[in-house]
């Protein structure tokens, strides 16, 4: 993976099922020229919907795309978008799911569904508890924006703990809050018994 040693890697997840035809997939892939033409390496799941609109966007831009794909995928007829440079490929979900949490610099959560949640609360959940490096987390969208809200107003969580999570209302806000987040990453003062003590996951990163 020399490319992504090289640049920092931005987890793009969402769903498999975006329509081409729709403004938030013409949007996807405007994020992923975006990243790309700001030297950022783009990781996806690897297939279509709005994975393959960002690989697209990537691609096109002359940037560098990894798809992280999966046998039990595979095995009911998907195949990875024809847009990736580099495939990893995994045997169960949960191991793609680990690798896709620990292995970027970022994560960027666009519409989506089940597996989009899972991807953002498993990212959410492991920056809280400091097994992993703080790192940006954004989420896109309306919808994001209100499950933040009604999820902070009745979840048994502190404050603090919502600050792991950003929210912007479109794709083209992303780039300037990943690189604002970089100069300037939030201070949050983690739970009692949440201050790692070994060497986080996916913290061999340069």
């Amino acid at each position: 993976m020399t490319e992504s040693v090289r640049r920092k890697v931005i987890g793009v997840f969402g769903s498999a099922s975006l329509a081409a035809d729709t403004p938030e997939y013409a949007a996807a892939q405007r994020l992923g020229a975006q990243l790309a033409q700001r030297g950022y390496a783009v990781m996806t799941g690897g297939y279509g919907g709005a994975m393959g609109a960002v690989s697209e966007g990537a691609a096109r831009a002359g940037g560098h795309v990894i798809g992280v794909t999966v046998g039990l995928f595979r095995a009911r007829g998907l195949v990875p978008n024809p847009f990736l440079h580099e495939e990893v490929q995994f045997a169960t979900l949960a191991e793609r799911l680990n690798y896709l949490i620990t292995a970027p610099d970022a994560y960027v959560a666009l519409q989506g569904g089940v597996g989009t949640l899972s991807e953002i609360a498993l990212a959410w959940s492991l920056l809280q508890v400091q097994e992993i490096p703080l790192r940006p987390l954004i989420a896109v969208g309306e919808g994001w924006r209100a499950f933040a809200e009604v999820f902070a107003a009745h979840a048994i969580i502190r404050p603090e703990d919502m600050a792991y999570l950003q929210v912007v209302l479109h794709a083209e806000d992303v780039v300037s809050a990943l690189e604002a987040w970089w100069a300037n990453p939030p201070r949050i003062v983690p739970r009692l018994g949440d201050v790692q003590k070994t060497p986080p996951l996916g913290d061999l990163r340069d």
